[in-house]
């Protein structure tokens, strides 16, 4: 059987040379706006695929999915 290739991610060295210039207080805000941004995302493609779902039910899986399923 073949193995497939890693695939790691890395940072550019420029895109990491800004964030390091950021406050830790600027960093959170990014990450705080990327968390919100997900939410929304997450929770549009549900009211699309799930229409009939009450506020509540879109509420609980958005938590479930975004906790890994911890919630």
């Amino acid at each position: 059987m073949r193995r497939r290739p890693l695939n790691v991610e890395l940072m550019d060295d420029a895109m990491a040379d800004v964030l390091r210039a950021k406050s830790p207080a600027e960093r959170l805000a990014i990450a705080n706006g990327m968390w919100r941004s997900a939410r929304r995302m997450i929770e549009a493609i549900l009211r699309a695929e799930q229409p009939d779902w009450s506020a509540d039910q879109i509420r609980r899986e958005v938590a479930r999915r975004m906790s890994h399923g911890a919630v």
